[in-house]
Formats: structure tokens, sequence, C-alpha cells
């Protein structure tokens, strides 16, 4: 049952998004085809008895994600109006959009435990 509470808070496009293993957003748009793989930025992190929010264990903290799709969001209006000076403009946005699907949520990343080797300083070699 491990992770089962467990859930982050990422950053991607100037947004902060709630996560946990599974779930399904849409955030502004990411680059990369249907099918890979992007990590986001991890800000928060909860496992389900602690909190953590220190930048230096953040940094071994992962989110991967899936990307399911690029699509365009629906249109946006954009009215401009001035009274009493026959002045209105009218303009449509469609957002780029990408729909992600999170795989995991991890608080340390295995490579970070396999790099962390206590290196012996050499003897130094008499001549």
């Amino acid at each position: 049952m491990k992770g089962k509470n467990m859930y982050a808070i990422v950053s991607t496009g100037g947004k902060q998004y709630k996560v946990a293993t599974d779930d399904v957003i849409t955030v502004e748009k990411i680059e990369g085809e249907a099918g890979s793989k992007v990590e986001l930025e991890v800000i928060f992190l909860n496992d389900g008895k602690k909190i953590v929010t220190d930048p230096a264990k953040l940094a071994k903290a992962k989110v991967t994600a899936e990307i399911l799709e690029q699509f365009k969001g629906e249109k946006q209006l954009v009215y401009k109006f001035h009274k009493r000076k026959r002045y209105h403009r009218l303009k449509g946005h469609r957002q780029q959009l990408t729909k992600l699907k999170i795989t995991k949520v991890q608080a340390t990343s295995r490579a970070a435990k396999k790099t962390t080797k206590v290196e012996e300083p050499e003897a130094p070699v008499a001549e």
C-alpha cells in the first residue's frame, strides 16, 4: 500500500497542478508526440506520512507523465468595447493544450541512490 495517499504538486506552463498516479490532466502545450514520456517539475510532495517542501530533497523527486494527445481547447472570445465611441472588436482564440496521464509519482529517483557511493581516496604512491 506504499504510495496510496501519495500526491505531488507540479508546475508546468506557469500553473500548478495537484497530481497522483493514474490522474489525467490537461495542461498548456508540451512539446512531444502522443505516447512519449515527460518529467514534470515537483514543488511539493506528500507521501501520506510526511510533507516535503525542501528544494534539495525535491530535486530528487520525480513525476513522470505520458502524453495522451495534443489538441486545441474551446474557442475563447475576446471582445473590446468603448462606450459611445463606435469602437468594438471581436477576436477568437483557441489555446494549444496537451492531455497528460500521470504514470509515476516517485519520492526519490533510483539513479540518485546508486550514484551516492562513497569513493575512498587513493593512497599516495611513494616513489
